[in-house]
């Protein structure tokens, strides 16, 4: 998968290869000029460009403000050589990012039909739907709320199922205040308050710490199951964790699809499967524990 980063153009190159890249894709195959990619809005919208690792922007998208309240996403855009690799998702995030940062409420976007099942798994939900029959390039309006307090940037829903089985199946998680912080498809992100979590030196216990890394390993499989479209029982068969620094203030496990080895191959064939992740822990930015956990999903019988 393609390393990226999110930035912000600034320069007159960097708004070069942005408007390219919008153009080439959002108004190059309809036959379009170039010119036609720009609006009005430009000058006082909120742009974020991905870039790879050469600098070559693979993804543009902007915000602009409808109200105080309301912030629209458009000219949403992802090079179609990078398509596939949860881009988009991480365009979305920074986009969302920047409007809850300045008070928005709900974002709106219209989007053509091609797009509406990625809008949708985004959190998105349709607020008014286009005749596509009549008009097959029209487009549906979607809104998402910002302002709930357990903001999930790709499939929330999936996320609060996973959240409320935790609670209910595993009470320990919910004593110790265990919440799905973040899934953008890619990545999943698991925290606890120190407050609930602590030992005799004001730090995290490390039961703790190795419960956290445990659950975000367990999570993303879990995730990525229902991705697939397959179910499993998952069960930790391994695990091993080393402590590197001590977690005074916020603790945070993060695992990454492209640290995972294993598939889902055997699974599919009604065979149990093995997995090998390996969850970083963080005291808010800094890496304080490596954990890694080898997983056997059951298939069904």
């Amino acid at each position: 998968m393609t390393k990226v980063s999110v930035i912000i153009p600034s320069s007159e190159e960097t708004f070069t290869r942005y408007y390219d890249l919008r153009w080439r894709v959002l108004r190059k195959p309809f036959k379009r000029p170039p010119g036609s990619e720009k609006d009005a809005y430009d000058q006082v919208g909120d742009h974020r460009m991905l870039v790879n690792e050469k600098g070559e922007a693979i993804g543009v998208g902007r915000i602009h403000f409808n109200s105080p309240e309301e912030a629209q996403i458009r000219f949403m855009a992802v090079d179609p050589k990078y398509q596939g690799e949860g881009h988009g998702v991480s365009l979305i995030y920074a986009l969302e990012l920047a409007a809850k940062e300045q008070g928005a409420e709900r974002i709106v976007i219209n989007s053509r039909e091609n797009t509406l099942g990625f809008y949708i798994r985004c959190g998105y939900e349709l607020k008014e739907e286009a005749d596509t029959v009549k008009n097959p390039q029209a487009e549906h309006q979607l809104v998402k709320a910002l302002d709930k307090p357990d903001y999930i940037v790709y499939r929330p829903a999936w996320c609060e199922a996973l959240q409320t089985i935790w609670h209910r199946e595993i009470p320990i998680t919910e004593a110790m205040g265990i919440q799905i912080y973040q899934y953008t498809g890619r990545t999943f992100e698991v925290r606890a308050p120190l407050a609930r979590n602590i030992n005799v030196h004001q730090t995290m216990f490390a039961g703790s710490i190795y419960t956290l890394a445990t659950l975000a390993g367990w999570g993303m499989i879990q995730l990525h199951l229902q991705e697939e479209g397959l179910t499993g029982g998952i069960v930790l068969a391994d695990g091993h964790i080393e402590y590197k620094a001590p977690i005074d203030q916020e603790p945070r496990a993060v695992v990454s699809l492209s640290d995972m080895e294993g598939n889902f191959g055997g699974l599919k064939q009604g065979k149990n499967t093995h997995l090998t992740l390996n969850v970083a822990v963080y005291d808010g930015d800094d890496f304080a524990a490596m954990f890694t956990g080898k997983y056997v999903v059951k298939a069904p019988r």
